[in-house]
């Protein structure tokens, strides 16, 4: 039997990810996206804003939910844009505006001081009544290490990919096949931490 989850997200690209590299370690579980309301992601953390998607889809659906949180943080930045990298050139402004405007802040800075890291956060929200043991939370969290380069290179990916070089490679990550990324990444960090919860949830199901 397959088990259905639903991933609190729009982003059609995220959705095929997710399916991409969970589905190689659970190759029953299928990955629906979610098409309700919004909640407004006033947490502080990427724990925080996962964990507000992941409860809001799951109350919505019924169903076994995921949300991610991820962003691009900077050191010499301090961190930044952090949990605000998706509207890091404003709330509607897109990837090219957002990628555009941190390589300008970051004009200056030589290659050495240029690290960074791509964070993600996945939550797994479990609804009331679903399994034998009721509501749960879970959240797995993974890190990818490198540095930002000086214009951007490569067509796969999406979001800071273009300008994220990853630690040990000469190539960004949108210049790598999406079955490397999909087994390096940050998410895929999370997601090594996340099956084993993921797959206990599936065993408990009423």
């Amino acid at each position: 039997m397959s088990l259905e989850i639903v991933l609190a997200t729009g982003n059609a690209h995220k959705v095929a990810e997710f399916q991409r590299i969970l589905g190689g370690q659970m190759p029953d579980l299928v990955v629906r996206p979610y098409g309700g309301p919004s909640p407004v992601e006033d947490g502080t953390s990427f724990a925080e804003n996962a964990l507000i998607k992941a409860r809001a889809a799951a109350a919505a659906t019924g169903l076994i939910a995921l949300a991610d949180d991820s962003g691009l943080c900077v050191d010499v930045m301090g961190g930044a844009p952090g949990i605000f990298s998706a509207r890091w050139a404003g709330a509607r402004r897109g990837d090219e505006a957002n990628v555009r405007l941190l390589l300008d802040q970051l004009a200056d800075i030589r290659r050495s001081d240029r690290d960074a890291s791509f964070h993600c956060t996945i939550a797994l929200v479990v609804p009331p009544g679903l399994t034998t043991e009721g509501a749960k939370e879970f959240v797995a969290e993974g890190v990818w290490p490198g540095s930002v380069t000086y214009e951007p290179r490569g067509s796969h990916g999406f979001g800071y990919d273009p300008i994220f070089e990853p630690e040990g490679r000469e190539i960004t990550a949108a210049e790598l096949a999406p079955d490397v990324k999909s087994a390096e990444s940050h998410r895929a960090r999370a997601f090594t931490a996340l099956v084993p919860e993921l797959r206990r949830v599936a065993s408990l199901l009423a």
